[in-house]
């Protein structure tokens, strides 16, 4: 019976009525050319969605400074937001709940993504080693820019913005990207965040910037439409803590005061490449302060999403490569039926249909087999 397997119980976040705790992740998928959402996402959503499953889609740049990877998707612009409605209305359609999950890259750019080829902004202006990608290539940042004080509010104003936006889209809520090294988290950590203003030195200034841009959404869309992620435990691009549980417990607690519906919070024991690794630090001080839906990200499987839900050590749980490999990824947990194997060497590529829309859907057959 599903009613037995914790994965698929029903959970009320905010308004939203979800009828299982089964997440699709926000994953960077580079086929949005020219930074305009494509037809071709309109199945890959819909293809993952369920009556009462939540989405979140991958990250969306919030102006044309907020670009640091090819072909991947903005909501500044009129034509942006119109080429999003009828993704979002397919994934509605199915009775799905999407959230778009926005972002700005700061640092991780460079001078060709950059309107008039300007430097990337940043908390900073200490540059990132360049890096090489999984497909082989190196990707260079330029150095970046470290704002002014007094720019700093116009650059959560875009943040507000890309919300409205998004909610004209048609999207039920936003997921403010505060996690893996960009922008936002380049002001959180003190790794990166080597700033003398209020936006810097102390936990309390260097989180001013993203509670900022939380206080501005939530009076823009509502707090019951916005979800923050955060990866306190994680140095992806350079982007370490030196106190991490003391960083995503204030930021947990300073959450609360918004009463934004969801926090998003990946594993400590995820390493660069999406590798698990495990290490001495739960997230479980961060559940207890949070006062609404909590989800996790992080690697998990089946068992580990049933196990941490059934102990209560997160409402939700989000799944990346394998719900990417798997669009039919609930009907699977239901039936404990095998899953499709994902292709890395296909995450991002720019092709329309492969590694994108051509992953099998259970058959008949395995279904009987399984039920």
């Amino acid at each position: 019976m599903a009613s037995k397997i914790p994965l698929l119980t029903p959970h009320k976040m905010g308004p939203f009525e979800l009828s299982h705790r089964i997440v699709l992740a926000p994953l960077t998928r580079q086929r949005s050319f020219n930074n305009v959402p494509q037809p071709h996402a309109i199945l890959y959503y819909s293809q993952r969605t369920t009556p009462g499953g939540l989405l979140i889609a991958e990250a969306t740049g919030v102006s044309d400074t907020a670009q640091g990877y090819p072909d991947t998707p903005g909501i500044w612009t009129k034509e942006q937001v119109e080429a999003w409605k009828p993704i979002v209305d397919a994934v509605h359609e199915k009775g799905g709940i999407f959230f778009c999950q926005i972002w700005h890259v700061g640092r991780i750019s460079n001078y060709k993504f950059q309107p008039n080829g300007q430097p990337p902004i940043s908390s900073t202006d200490k540059p990132v080693t360049p890096k090489q990608r999984a497909s082989g290539e190196t990707a260079e940042y330029s150095p970046p820019r470290r704002l002014e004080t007094d720019e700093i509010p116009k650059i959560v104003n875009d943040f507000r913005l890309a919300a409205r936006n998004a909610i004209e889209a048609g999207f039920d809520g936003v997921e403010i990207h505060g996690a893996h090294g960009y922008l936002i988290e380049q002001f959180l950590k003190d790794e990166v965040n080597d700033r003398t203003d209020q936006y810097g030195g102390s936990i309390e200034n260097r989180c001013r910037f993203a509670l900022e841009i939380v206080e501005a959404i939530s009076e823009e869309i509502g707090p019951e439409r916005v979800g923050f992620k955060l990866s306190p435990f994680s140095d992806e691009q350079e982007s370490s803590d030196s106190n991490p549980e003391a960083l995503g417990l204030y930021m947990a607690n300073a959450l609360n005061k918004f009463g934004i519906v969801y926090c998003h919070v990946v594993e400590p024991r995820m390493i660069f490449g999406g590798e698990k690794a495990e290490i001495p630090h739960s997230l479980l001080p961060m559940r207890k302060a949070f006062k609404n839906t909590f989800i996790v990200a992080g690697g998990y499987d089946r068992k580990e999403g049933n196990k941490a839900v059934s102990s209560n050590y997160t409402d939700l749980v989000a799944y990346g490569r394998i719900f990417l490999a798997n669009p039919d990824l609930p009907k699977r947990f239901k039936l404990d039926a095998p899953l499709n194997k994902y292709d890395r060497s296909t995450f991002y590529t720019p092709d329309p249909v492969v590694g994108y829309t051509d992953y099998p859907f259970l058959s008949a057959d395995s279904e009987e087999e399984s039920s």
